[in-house]
């Protein structure tokens, strides 16, 4: 078992607590890590750029002229893709498909691998809880200030904390995700973690006994 410190939102310590070995002292696994890492990001990826073929163009699919005897050459409609206005052959389309399916006994050991890189690095803060009386904007960034935090910042709320997830909307290099929903694709692209007790009970439970 890991011990950890445990301070409060104004940065004062509480007391310390064990951490789980099989959850944030998991060996390292760079590679495992960026497999998941890039089908997360590859899942969140949108198609925008289409363009369309020539059933999609606008325009008459009537034959322009006949097929002989106009000395020019012969055309079938005016939405060919040789024509100006008309179809795109080989351009880019909304059927493309970027998403990459990783089996969740892989997603599950990645997030403990990502989990234990930020104990080991000192990058994760434990607080006693995450609940504010207002759910003000300044009471988290000054609760940040209080904890020294210099850099990308990543809360995991519990539902009975989900309250206070909106006061970190505002703050610039800060996000709020439920602990539930915590993924490699955040962990990874902030700092500093951030979570309660709570929030820590509830990542144990959830990982240990699956890997």
């Amino acid at each position: 078992m890991i011990k950890f410190s445990v301070h409060n939102l104004k940065g004062e310590k509480v007391k310390d607590i064990e951490l789980s070995d099989l959850v944030f002292a998991a060996s390292k696994n760079d590679a495992l890590l960026h497999q998941v890492y890039v089908s997360q990001y590859a899942n969140r990826r949108q198609v925008l750029a289409h363009t369309k073929d020539r059933a999609e163009r606008a325009g008459s699919g009537k034959k322009p002229w006949r097929q002989k005897g106009t000395g020019r050459a012969r055309v079938g409609s005016v939405r060919t893709p040789i024509w100006r206005k008309g179809g795109v052959v080989f351009g880019p389309t909304k059927e493309r498909n970027f998403k990459k399916d990783i089996p969740k006994k892989m997603n599950r050991k990645a997030m403990t691998i990502a989990l234990s890189g930020k104990t080991r690095d000192k990058e994760i803060i434990i607080v006693d809880s995450l609940k504010v009386k207002e759910t003000k904007t300044k009471l988290i960034k000054q609760a940040i200030d209080n904890l020294k935090l210099k850099g990308s910042v990543l809360f995991g709320f519990s539902k009975e904390e989900k309250r206070t997830k909106r006061a970190v909307n505002n703050l610039p290099k800060t996000d709020g995700v439920d602990i539930e929903s915590l993924n490699i694709f955040d962990v990874l692209n902030h700092k500093y973690l951030i979570l309660s007790e709570e929030g820590i009970k509830i990542i144990e439970n959830k990982f240990i006994g699956k890997e």
